[in-house]
């Protein structure tokens, strides 16, 4: 061992350490409406391939009758991605006031649905 090496405490193994959250550089941001991933928050199916403070088990509901639409963004302005049908299942991961974000699947599409036009999953 170096005298740097004991100096720091580190070794030169650890330093080249290997695994699924090494620090390698920038990578691609995937497409927020397709993965369910925020800074904060992801899907747990996402666990081990992306790293967040937090992973959600997603709460199955369901649409209320008229449908709803998944929007980009938790505000009745923004873009709508699609709408979906009464009775479709919406995966649940986070709520916050009147809007509830989640995903219709692991493969998305990702959004923000009032959170009153959903009922839950029997």
């Amino acid at each position: 061992m170096s005298q740097n090496e004991a100096s720091t405490g580190a070794s030169t193994e650890a330093s080249h350490a290997q695994g699924p959250f090494t620090l390698s550089g920038a990578v691609a941001r995937p497409d927020p409406r397709s993965v369910p991933l925020r800074g904060d928050l992801a899907h747990i199916a996402l666990a081990g391939k992306h790293f967040v403070p937090h992973y959600a088990v997603p709460q199955p509901r369901a649409v209320m009758p008229g449908g709803a639409s998944l929007r980009a963004a938790a505000d009745d302005d923004a873009e709508e991605i699609c709408v979906l049908m009464e009775g479709d299942s919406f995966e649940v991961l986070d709520v916050a006031g009147q809007w509830a974000w989640g995903c219709l699947s692991v493969e998305g599409p990702v959004g923000y649905i009032r959170s009153d036009l959903l009922e839950t999953v029997e």
